[in-house]
């Protein structure tokens, strides 16, 4: 279909078709656009069906791409797309949800690849899970039998950018209610001419007549520069002002929880499980992604759900559950019904309505049962003591800032700073202790396999906290050590190690090709029987096509010196050897 031969879009029809096919070119052309979005979603509401997917761009060809969303991911998309419970919500609405994918997952593509290693770890992409920006229209109109037009536009990414997705939902979805289906199809030829997004670099990304500036921040930044997206919108022609980030941003988010935001960290930093309970989905949404990021440089690697249903495919499985079995997940939801469903969960974020003039509500510990069926009132409700004191200075700066009219952006940098800070003094003891179990540079020969990683120990790491722990040097006082015990049984512990270890077996591997490369090999064939010559030349082939593999950042150098001693090696075995190995013989390293 030609995006400038407009399609008809009638504001009050309903369609009765749950996916009808969009054509708009064949899958191979939209690999630009898959490297930012999954796809485009409208969602409406079918009377005799419910919430129903009206349209999904760029549309499906004969032959579906084999990252299509399944029926399972469907329905979640359909309701998460518009707020599950106070159903009085007038005008526009914005939030964002998080669904985990189902069925096989296909290899990353090349774009997400080169994002993921770019990139800071706490914002690499993980396609089990997509992103969902919704923006959510509700208005009567007496013209349809239920009196009220719903309509949902959905940007769906692998990319954890959401203040970029938001922003770029808020300027399709505008133009799609103004002008209907056009700006949409226009909207996807727009992100497919984009340049992939790289971290580090400054993109300009046009946009229906729109200029939309986006900055990633990469894994070599200065700590504490960013720890996430810059994103600026500018246009040449009349535009809706759009809606600033300030709502979302840290400080605005965590304000009336500023006097429990300790235990938060707290437990973000151990993926405990979690339920924030708001009036509205944009509340909830804003308030799961921030408590997420206060670990930032360490990446949350619990699952999480910025907005939650009743509805979802996981939610018999997390309310049956028992006290002793809570998954390690953060859940967002707005229906009271959670209230009860999730009595027995440890922790609570509770929110009001969203009011500038409330005061921090202070956290409680109390018997999971009564914060949940006596409280009505928010706060923090936590089954568990935190570990750490509550550091009053940065709270009190806060607050000072707020008399002072101090700005948005600059209370929120305060506040990220430090518990930047505070992480990267929570992980100084783990690098120190990981970095003792690295073998000796000296203990790395050409002629043998190359050294291991010794195993972790828990217990030696908190032996290691006596003479070397935050709790010397940290103004921040409490059970230091009870706080690494939770952390090490954590998803975040997990994921930084297997992180870690993957980075210094990397190293290891690069130590010792770069020692294989620099050996006189000349020196050592003298005396070898043929089949340890034979056997050197099928490691070093094995060893150059492992890091080819792994993409270890192998010196060119290096290569040629490795190849050059095969050449030295092949050159004196028999002719018929020679044959053998140029073929590709000879069997495995």
């Amino acid at each position: 279909m030609d995006i400038f031969t407009s399609g008809y879009f009638g504001s009050t029809l309903i369609l009765l078709v749950v996916t009808p096919s969009h054509k708009m070119g064949s899958e191979k052309e939209w690999d630009g656009f898959r490297s930012w979005l999954h796809s485009i979603a409208v969602v409406t509401f079918d009377l005799e069906l419910g919430q129903v997917i009206e349209n999904l761009y760029p549309g499906e060809s004969a032959t579906p791409h084999p990252d299509s969303l399944s029926e399972h991911d469907r329905t979640n998309v359909c309701y998460l797309a518009f707020p599950d419970s106070n159903s009085g919500i007038m005008g526009d609405t914005q939030f964002h949800f998080r669904i985990r994918r189902s069925g096989p997952r296909i290899p990353l593509m090349e774009a997400h690849r080169d994002f993921n290693a770019r990139v800071l770890p706490s914002l690499q992409l993980d396609t089990n899970f997509l992103f969902g920006c919704a923006y959510f229209r509700q208005v009567k109109d007496p013209s349809i039998r239920r009196g009220y037009y719903q309509k949902s536009v959905i940007l769906l990414s692998y990319l954890p950018l959401v203040d970029f997705l938001t922003q770029v939902t808020t300027l399709v979805a505008r133009k799609f209610f103004e002008a209907g289906d056009l700006p949409l199809e226009v909207a996807c030829h727009d992100i497919q001419s984009w340049d992939a997004p790289l971290p580090g670099r400054h993109l300009t990304l046009p946009l229906l007549g729109t200029l939309v500036e986006l900055h990633v921040p990469s894994i070599s930044c200065r700590a504490g520069e960013a720890c996430q997206e810059t994103v600026t919108v500018s246009s040449s022609g009349p535009l809706c002002p759009l809606p600033s980030l300030e709502a979302t941003s840290l400080f605005s988010v965590l304000l009336p929880l500023l006097d429990s935001v300790h235990t938060l960290w707290e437990l973000a930093l151990t993926a405990e499980p979690l339920v924030v309970l708001a009036p509205s989905p944009s509340q909830c949404s804003a308030t799961v992604q921030a408590i997420t990021s206060l670990i930032h440089p360490l990446r949350f690697m619990a699952d999480y759900r910025p907005f939650y249903t009743i509805h979802d495919a996981d939610f018999k499985e997390l309310t049956s559950s028992n006290s002793s079995a809570i998954p390690a997940i953060i859940l967002g939801v707005t229906n009271p019904f959670f209230n009860k469903a999730l009595q027995h969960w440890p922790n609570l974020v509770r929110l009001a309505e969203a009011t500038p003039s409330k005061s921090p509500a202070k956290a409680k510990t109390k018997a999971a049962q009564s914060k949940f069926k006596s409280e009505s009132k928010p706060g923090v409700f936590t089954a568990c003591k935190p570990l750490l004191e509550r550091d009053k200075d940065i709270v009190k700066k806060i607050n000072k800032g707020l008399q002072l009219k101090r700005p948005v952006e600059v209370q929120s940098a305060l506040l990220r700073r430090y518990f930047l800070e505070l992480t990267q003094t929570f992980m100084i003891p783990l690098e120190r202790y990981l970095a003792s179990l690295m073998p000796l540079a000296r203990t790395i020969s050409p002629y043998r396999a190359p050294p291991k990683v010794r195993p972790f120990s828990c217990d030696d790491l908190i032996r290691s906290l006596e003479s070397s722990g935050p709790q010397l040097t940290s103004k921040t006082k409490g059970d230091w050590a009870g706080l690494y015990r939770r952390f090490l049984k954590s998803p975040n512990f997990v994921g930084w190690y297997n992180q870690r270890h993957r980075e210094v077996s990397a190293k290891l591997s690069l130590l010792h090709l770069e020692s294989l490369s620099e050996a006189k090999i000349n020196l050592w064939m003298p005396g070898k029987a043929e089949v340890e010559l034979v056997d050197m030349v099928l490691r070093i082939r094995s060893k150059l096509e492992e890091a080819k593999k792994d993409e270890l950042p192998l010196p060119d150098i290096v290569v040629e010196r490795l190849e050059g001693h095969i050449a030295t090696i092949v050159a004196t075995l028999p002719p018929d050897l020679q044959g053998v190995i140029a073929s590709g013989g000879g069997g495995g390293g």
